[in-house]
């Protein structure tokens, strides 16, 4: 059965659709919110051979005049050339502000797409469809956009809400084990955050239960982010694993997956706690042996000096020093703003706990 959650944010209130068959469905779902016109579909060159003719079709039958841009698959591609090729695309095509990106892929896509919406005549039409369950969980929803520059990740961006979120459970049938655990990293992040409940769903894994999983993690973070959409303060909860995990992104040459990096992230950042005493040894322990039935790491093979000199570079770092989200129990974390040198406490004591020279 469809799952419906309503997003409101202070700058628009859109919908997100969970459950089978929404791509090709999206043309007349599309239709109720936007005006069909042009449509350009973004995707990559591995999921446009999957799903882009069927998206198109539904598209067209809706009243859409579609029209593509393919790039190729990987981080790699979330850069300026890419970012610009696709808005002079845009050009060419000669779509105005009544026309429509659809994003069709993972979180690459998602955030590429989604920048270029927000940039192309000012902002133009939106809507995402993840087809990756790390971008279902997280990544479509909240109005984040961004592309990579050479100092970090996600440092170029703005935030502009889509008009819509279509999420095809089928298309996770499709995702390569590895990615399928890289999406599980998002929904841990929710469960340690908020919903502690999350964990034990992960722990009895059943293919049925997914759209309630997604549709649980969607209404977590509409919650959040209708309080902080702009990430002023309550949505800094949602970077929780991220700042570490960033850096391992970043020290791998982004080789290293993002929820993979994320896992190890999560996983310093909770052992740190428990040194300092903030969270218990059943909070730490609750959350390796999720990462582990997920097949996620726990530990990173960078140093203390390297991945420091990464974070440094997040855009969560402030003037001052950094937002850091700490493990007080699993379901609750909390944000304290340490310096730079208290920054760097927390990762070699996370570093010490999970050996340093881990698994990526």
């Amino acid at each position: 059965m469809m799952k419906t959650i309503r997003v409101m944010t202070p700058s628009k209130e859109y919908d997100a659709l969970v459950g089978e068959g929404l791509v090709d469905m999206a043309g007349p779902e599309a239709a109720r919110v936007r005006k069909p016109g042009k449509a350009i579909i973004v995707s990559d060159s591995t999921v446009s051979g999957l799903y882009l003719p069927r998206l198109g079709t539904s598209l067209r039958g809706a009243g859409f005049d579609t029209c593509e841009f393919v790039f190729p698959p990987g981080e790699s591609s979330k850069n300026v050339s890419t970012l610009t090729a696709l808005l002079n695309h845009m050009a060419r095509r000669r779509l105005t502000r009544s026309d429509t990106v659809f994003a069709l892929g993972g979180g690459v896509t998602g955030d590429l797409a989604g920048l270029a919406a927000s940039l192309y005549m000012r902002g133009i039409g939106l809507v995402q469809i993840p087809t990756t369950l790390l971008s279902a969980v997280d990544s479509s929803v909240g109005g984040k956009t961004a592309i990579d520059l050479d100092e970090g990740k996600n440092l170029a961006g703005t935030f502009y809400q889509p008009d819509l979120v279509l999420c095809d459970t089928r298309t996770l049938k499709t995702l390569p084990a590895a990615e399928y655990s890289n999406g599980c990293a998002e929904i841990i992040k929710y469960a340690m955050i908020r919903d502690g409940e999350l964990i034990e769903e992960l722990r009895s894994p059943d293919s049925g239960k997914i759209e309630g999983i997604i549709a649980r993690c969607i209404a977590i973070k509409a919650d959040i982010v209708r309080a902080d959409e702009r990430e002023s303060g309550a949505r800094k909860l949602l970077n929780f694993g991220h700042t570490f995990g960033h850096a391992i992104e970043k020290c791998s040459g982004y080789g290293v997956p993002h929820g993979s990096a994320v896992a190890a992230g999560m996983a310093l950042i909770t052992a740190a706690c428990f040194m300092k005493g903030l969270c218990g040894r059943d909070c730490l322990d609750g959350l390796l042996a999720a990462l582990r039935g997920c097949g996620l790491p726990a530990s990173t093979v960078y140093g203390e000096e390297e991945l420091f000199e990464a974070a440094m570079g997040d855009k969560k770092r402030g003037p001052d020093g950094i937002t850091v989200v700490v493990a007080r129990d699993i379901g609750r974390c909390e944000l304290h703003e340490v310096s730079a040198a208290g920054f760097r406490e927390f990762l070699r004591l996370g570093l010490r706990w999970t050996g340093g020279g881990g698994e990526i």
